[in-house]
């Protein structure tokens, strides 16, 4: 029998990363997204694939591509034959103060944040469907409380909200299409300290978050949440309860 497979867009490194060894661990087949980190990709496919052979595997795309992401999907059920879960990880982010913001910024990030799930998904639908697969988009709490200097960040973010709701009800009842809202899990690079001392200081469980917390969210969605659809799972050891 042909294993479950799933595709886990930005799977290299991360948050992504950790997915996928979450979802190898419990059987299916993973299909690791990368676009530039090659070398993070490769160790974690010889890694998976030391576990259980010829269960791992590569693709190369560039997400700001429609024609690369449908082509990204049509690679991935090539593989096995069939396509259980997509996973849209791959995100961009990077400040754009509102003085600074430009159509260039602005494309980027929204190809990457909010375009590229939307043609993935409808991409993916088809196969999917054959075996009442699922759709997981992680998101991010700033698509509801936007992060000042963030500000194209955390539209798309709120976009994918929205994505993530459209598709439950126009793929339902055969795909579930779900989301999943982290917060602190991993530091963005060069983050001041003072400042993450702020974000810890306004989270209840007043700590941070791992990346198997993520994980093991995206396990539960697909695995244990069969009447769960158009849902947005917030992983934010409580800070949305603060100021």
């Amino acid at each position: 029998m042909t294993e479950s497979t799933a595709i886990i867009t930005g799977g290299s490194d991360r948050i992504g990363a950790e997915i996928c060894r979450e979802l190898h661990r419990d059987g299916m087949d993973v299909i690791i997204h990368y676009h530039t980190s090659y070398a993070a990709a490769d160790a974690l496919s010889k890694e998976l694939n030391n576990q259980r052979p010829d269960s791992a595997h590569l693709l190369n795309a560039d997400l700001v591509s429609v024609k690369s992401c449908i082509s990204l999907i049509e690679q991935s059920y090539q593989i096995n034959q069939r396509l259980d879960l997509l996973v849209n990880n791959a995100s961009a982010f990077y400040p754009t103060p509102i003085e600074e913001i430009d159509e260039e910024k602005w494309n980027d990030l929204t190809d990457i944040n909010l375009k590229a799930p939307l043609f993935l998904a409808r991409a993916a639908a088809p196969y999917l469907e054959k075996n009442k697969g699922t759709i997981i988009n992680l998101i991010d709490i700033y698509s509801e409380r936007p992060l000042k200097g963030y500000m194209i960040y955390s539209i798309t973010k709120a976009g994918l909200v929205m994505l993530t709701r459209s598709l439950a009800r126009e793929l339902g009842p055969d795909i579930r299409v779900n989301g999943i809202s982290p917060g602190a899990i991993l530091w963005p690079e060069n983050m001041p300290e003072d400042m993450k001392g702020e974000i810890l200081s306004r989270t209840v469980m007043n700590r941070q978050g791992e990346p198997a917390d993520i994980a093991r969210a995206v396990r539960y969605l697909v695995r244990e949440a069969n009447y769960t659809t158009g849902q947005i799972l917030v992983i934010d050891g409580g800070r949305m309860l603060l100021p």
